[in-house]
């Protein structure tokens, strides 16, 4: 049986080729279901009746990066075809069985990805891939016009499937809307997008001709659509389509017509919602007969077409044969390994390239230092990105990129479309480029639209790659409360619960200049040695603030000492008279300068008040906030966020699971939104707040069972 799509080869063993990558498909989808049933499989959403899309696939080659509808098979067969030695049968049942040893999700998820086919794991749930792919054929003109190693050709094609019920989605209409404003100001936007129709979503139907009246003439956007099922009529125009798509560099809507054969999934039965009738009419329109009728036309006789697609399922049980009994994931480190690696001293080398040169020790407010370490880290890293709303002329809303755009070029230092989703994806897209992108969310409260950019693709690709594609990222975000005489809500955002439960994503928050960026040099260099995804969170009400106790003391002032802080690591703030100390205060962020000021309050009053500051809020500083518990045995966390979900919470917890066995109390922000003006005084923690409970905990005998919270308004 032939199945080597990657040489000349003559039309009537290409077409064999298609029917065999078709056919493989097809009975990875019905032995999907017999493992199931036997309990060695875990995943039944077939590619049955989409097996067209191998057409796809062979329209374009094996250096096009691919980002896969779970619907795809056809295509991934038909793409390891183009690869000699490729497993394609071996690798998809691997994964269906959650095996160890596969190549690409290592028995975490069934998906379609492996490095040597060009195609990047997705869980392509609602079209959330498709920012990234949007990103990822942004970056490849810039990546090559920058001289930044990129994994893919000058002249690749992006290609991204999904189903029509994902068309709905803001994901795909936003992606969408971002790659015509990218072309349509000239910009090189080379990609195939692939919506493989069938006509529902689940169980509810998609409105006959509803896909070509949303994308059909939708100016910048050619589209063509075909019928998946007359293979022979649709092949000429889906390799017109790729190769328009290669030489114009512009994207194009490819509507492929097909049909879904085995339901949504194994749990899904179709009778509940079709007729027998409507089910039975889709038999027609299968694709592995479209293909087997040009076979026949071109002489190929039934009983060899039939012999070959028997074939196809001998191969596949003999390889589900050899796979029976393999190893899975045997412990939760084993499954994890992924998710976040560490490698401190790497990371501390590539920081060492980010120090600025010697300069002035003038102090510097937090948005300054920031600004001077992205001059320091965009000089020394052509592979840098710094991009944004208002980002690049303007210099952001508060002047913290001011002047970066002049200084580094339009191609580094630029502004984007006014949409978080699609901000997100095209770092996501850089990064996969060989760029190391660090966009700017411009308020923490506008991250929440698109924080599945960030949970569900960001932080789950090296998850379900095992590694192989690293996803580096630093989400630059103003945001938390306090800033006076602006905003609301939108503009004085406390909620950080969404970010803290990402597995594997830093959470910084530097308070002081000096911090600031140190650990933004950490940032970086984290993202381009270990791929690392962070956010950055810089407090807005903190940018501009040059004083701490009085008008005029330039305390809050700092010069950058030109290092960095390795994530994990506090900063402990002694008692000023340097006694040990009779209570500590861990906090973050504003936490930091209302703390250090009421600390100086209490030392009038006889007490010796520690600060510790704790920069990094994922993954917590937990050895630094255990020694600093130890030091005082009194603990109060100062928690600017809300009381429900607040950073507070996962302070608390690990000093109980870790044996504090002192005094512990938490204060913290009500459980509010944030209002305009003067009523934000009501809802939010201050100073005064702080130090009433710093006394009441400071006067407690602190036996060893009393660990106490506050809640809320103190």
């Amino acid at each position: 049986m032939r199945t080597d799509l990657s040489s000349d080869t003559s039309a009537l063993e290409w077409w064999e080729g298609i029917f065999d990558a078709q056919a493989t498909s097809r009975h990875l989808d019905l032995v999907a279901r017999e493992l199931q049933a036997r309990g060695e499989g875990f995943y039944t959403i077939s590619s049955a009746g989409h097996e067209a899309n191998a057409l796809v696939a062979a329209a374009l080659r094996p250096t096009d990066p691919a980002l896969l509808h779970y619907r795809s098979g056809g295509f991934y067969a038909a793409r390891a075809a183009q690869v000699p030695g490729s497993t394609p049968v071996r690798d998809v049942l691997q994964g269906l069985m959650g095996l160890a040893d596969e190549p690409i999700a290592g028995g975490r998820h069934k998906v379609f990805g492996h490095p040597d086919l060009a195609v990047i794991p997705q869980t392509s749930t609602i079209a959330s891939h498709l920012p990234r792919a949007v990103g990822l054929a942004l970056a490849l003109h810039r990546a090559h016009r920058l001289g930044v190693a990129c994994p893919w050709p000058r002249d690749a094609v992006v290609v991204a499937s999904f189903g029509d019920a994902s068309a709905n989605h803001s994901t795909l209409t936003g992606a969408v809307g971002t790659a015509l404003n990218a072309a349509h100001r000239g910009l090189d936007v080379p990609l195939l997008l692939v919506c493989e129709d069938n006509g529902y979503g689940i169980s509810v139907p998609t409105p006959a001709g509803w896909v070509e009246h949303a994308y059909g003439s939708r100016p910048g956007l050619d589209y063509v659509a075909v019928d998946g099922d007359d293979p022979g009529a649709a092949w000429p125009q889906i390799r017109d389509a790729a190769a328009r798509v290669r030489r114009g560099r512009r994207p194009l809507f490819l509507h492929l017509r097909t049909v879904r054969f085995l339901g949504h999934a194994g749990s899904d039965a179709e009778v509940s919602y079709r007729t027998p009738r409507a089910i039975e009419a889709d038999y027609a329109r299968d694709p592995l007969l479209g293909t087997a009728r040009v076979l026949a036309g071109r002489g190929v006789a039934p009983a060899a077409l039939l012999e070959r697609y028997t074939a196809a399922r001998a191969v596949v049980d003999a390889e589900a044969d050899r796979l029976r009994g393999g190893r899975r994931l045997g412990s939760a480190p084993e499954v994890m390994a992924p998710l976040a690696p560490r490698r401190p001293e790497r990371v501390a080398r590539a920081a060492e390239a980010y120090r600025p040169p010697p300069g002035p020790g003038d102090g510097r407010t937090l948005a300054e230092s920031v600004n001077a370490a992205l001059a320091g880290i965009l000089e020394a890293d052509r592979r840098v990105l710094v991009f944004g709303e208002d980002v690049g002329v303007k210099g952001g809303v508060y002047g913290v990129t001011g002047g970066l755009a002049r200084r580094f070029g339009a191609a580094r230092v630029f502004d984007s479309v006014l949409d978080e989703q699609s901000i997100l994806g095209m770092a996501l897209g850089a990064g996969l480029a060989g760029l190391v992108p660090v966009p700017e969310i411009q308020y923490l409260a506008y991250l929440h639209n698109a924080e599945d950019q960030l949970r569900g693709e960001a932080a789950t690709l090296r998850f379900f790659s095992s590694g192989r594609f690293p996803n580096p990222l630093v989400v630059r975000v103003a945001g938390l409360a306090y800033q006076r005489g602006f905003g609301g809500h939108f503009h004085n955002d406390n909620a950080l619960g969404v970010l803290r439960d990402i597995p594997g994503l830093v959470l910084a928050c530097p308070s002081r200049g000096d911090d600031a960026a140190a650990m933004l040099r950490t940032c970086v260099a984290a993202a381009a040695a270990d791929g690392t995804v962070a956010v950055f969170l810089e407090p807005i009400a903190l940018y501009h603030r040059r004083d701490l106790h009085e008008p005029g003391d330039g305390g809050w002032l700092s010069a950058d000492d030109a290092g960095h802080v390795p994530v994990g690591r506090a900063r402990l703030h002694p008692p000023e008279d340097g006694g040990a100390p009779d209570l500590t205060l861990v906090t973050f962020g504003n936490g930091v300068l209302m703390s250090l000021r009421v600390a100086r309050r209490l030392s009038g009053r006889g007490l010796r008040v520690a600060v510790l500051d704790l920069r990094w809020l994922a993954p917590l500083p937990l050895d630094d906030l255990l020694a600093a518990a130890r030091a005082s045995g009194r603990v109060l966390v100062v928690d600017e966020t809300r009381h429900a979900g607040g950073v507070g919470e996962g302070v608390v917890t690990a000093l109980v699971e870790h044996g504090h066995d002192g005094a512990l109390a938490r204060v913290a922000s009500a459980d509010s939104f944030v209002p305009l003006g003067p009523a934000a005084a009501h809802v939010l923690l201050d100073e005064d707040e702080i130090e009433l409970a710093a006394l009441t905990l400071a006067a407690r005998p602190g036996p060893p069972d009393d660990t106490t919270t506050t809640g809320g308004r103190t």
